[in-house]
């Protein structure tokens, strides 16, 4: 006689305490494992997602619940990870064929010690504009501008405040930058139509520092400067790589591609073909050179001139130039899908309905959305510390109400930015801090009142949700209706632009 199935465990709706604890155990164990242990972040999250397992459990849900809701959420990850492996790729071609050098070498001739803090903060949003990296672009440029400061006697805290603002300035408005590429895919934004709108936020927040810059430089002592330092990159450059008009060719595919709406990665690879053909036929590196530096990233050591001595290289020159390569991207697709296991159990216990539904009954406005995403960005980016994880948990929890609400998915993208990739710089706690304040040599709580554009950006956001200035409307969606949709809905944000307020 055969045995019934026992009948599966009814789920049960979770309280709102409930349905908080997941995201407060989350918070707990980042802040405890991430911030205070040092532990690795990929461990973090797995031991998030365990706990948020545990009241999934509680909740009624089976193991084949979770791991369906995980298989979803990470599924609906493959065009995010498509274009971070493109990204890598694209930065490897483009170093090894001297396309980002060539720009990077011409931006620093830009420096003029006059109004040196505005130079500051302009010379390393350029390079970081052109090569998606907030730390390249502080760990160069940055460097460049200190030396300039020391040697002219101008105020440190200042100097690298607005190096800071640059460098953050040019990673979030760069379509090299991993924060830029995450923000935009996990909330299913084109990454162009992302940056188009981030510049409502961006260029009001930089234009009041520059004028900031501006006045603190009229009272600070001036004069010519013969920087070594800059002598050296230059020559260093100049050895590594040949110039020639050609290297552009690779920058305007993805201009032209970006200008005329055609998907994202394929432009990429495109570029990315063209450019290891340059690095052939200009650089002369080897074919098997080429490979490497797309898939490991570009080493100065595969420079193969006569005369060119790769251990004579600065660090300075290293750090920007030894970068790229789709190995690059794996650590942050790792953390993509250990912060998707997390995503993917709380949906499956039902816990982010509870909340959204809560926030829906409290929260009656547009602008209370938008500024409830704003606070729950800077509260996880102050406990947590890290701008991927701020971005990936506050797109989970805020994208269904965006979209039931009609508002264009570019509002939350930008706001994630706004909110979450540029403060990490300025909690002394994080990786981002420590990072600019050993490379730069100025406490962080020396140079945050000057690193103006960071903190003032999401002081727009927030004006913006108020006043409905520049907030683009879409068809109100419901959530259902999204399920299986691409990582990248091409062109969503422009479709809402017919319907802006």
């Amino acid at each position: 006689m055969k045995k019934d199935k026992p009948k599966p465990r009814e789920k049960r709706q979770p309280s709102l305490f409930v349905a908080l604890l997941p995201i407060v155990l989350m918070l707990f164990i980042i802040g405890i494992g991430f911030s205070v242990l040092k532990l690795p972040l990929t461990m973090v999250l797995l031991m998030s997602g365990a706990a948020a397992g545990l009241v999934a459990l509680y909740l009624g849900c089976t193991w084949e619940d979770m791991q369906e809701a995980i298989s979803e959420k990470v599924g609906r990850s493959t065009g995010a990870i498509m274009i971070l492996m493109a990204v890598g790729m694209l930065i490897g071609s483009w170093m090894i064929s001297g396309t980002l050098p060539m720009m990077i070498y011409y931006g620093i001739q830009i420096i003029n010690t006059k109004f040196l803090y505005v130079t500051a903060f302009l010379a390393t949003a350029i390079v970081a504009v052109m090569s998606g990296t907030s730390y390249g672009a502080a760990g160069t440029m940055g460097v460049v501008v200190m030396s300039i400061a020391a040697t002219l006697n101008m105020s440190l805290p200042i100097t690298a405040g607005a190096a800071v603002a640059g460098a953050y300035f040019g990673d979030k408005l760069s379509p090299l930058s991993d924060t830029t590429v995450l923000a935009s895919t996990v909330t299913n934004t084109n990454i162009y139509d992302h940056i188009k709108h981030m510049l409502w936020t961006t260029l009001p927040a930089s234009l009041l520092g520059l004028v900031v810059y501006l006045i603190a430089g009229f009272n600070s002592p001036g004069g010519a400067v013969d920087s070594e330092l800059v002598t050296t990159m230059m020559s260093q450059f100049s050895q590594i790589y040949n110039w020639h008009i050609l290297l552009l060719l690779p920058l305007a595919i993805v201009l032209i591609g970006s200008a005329m709406k055609y998907p994202t990665a394929p432009v990429m690879f495109i570029s990315s073909i063209v450019a290891c053909i340059l690095a052939m036929g200009i650089q002369g590196f080897s074919f098997i050179d080429v490979f490497n530096s797309c898939a490991t990233g570009f080493k100065v050591t595969m420079v193969n001139k006569a005369g060119f001595d790769a251990t004579a290289v600065i660090p300075e020159v290293l750090k920007l130039v030894n970068r790229g390569g789709i190995s690059s991207m794996m650590e942050m697709v790792l953390i993509t899908y250990c912060a998707y296991i997390f995503g993917g159990i709380i949906s499956c216990a039902g816990c982010l309905d509870v909340l959204l539904q809560k926030l829906q009954t409290k929260v009656k406005s547009d602008s209370g959305i938008i500024c409830s995403t704003v606070a729950a960005s800077l509260l996880t980016s102050l406990i947590g510390g890290v701008s991927y994880l701020t971005i990936i948990v506050s797109a989970e929890l805020f994208g269904d109400v965006y979209k039931e609400r009609g508002l264009a998915s570019c509002n939350l993208s930008r706001t994630l930015e706004d909110s979450g990739t540029v403060i990490t710089a300025l909690v002394p706690w994080t990786g981002g801090a420590v990072y600019m304040a050993a490379t730069l040599g100025v406490a962080t709580l020396d140079y945050l009142p000057w690193a103006i554009m960071n903190y003032t950006g999401f002081l727009f956001a927030i004006f913006y949700a108020i006043t409905g200035i520049s907030i683009k409307r879409v068809a109100p969606e419901k959530p259902n209706k999204a399920k299986g949709a691409p990582a990248e809905a091409e062109g969503l944000c422009a479709a809402g632009g017919a319907a802006e307020n």
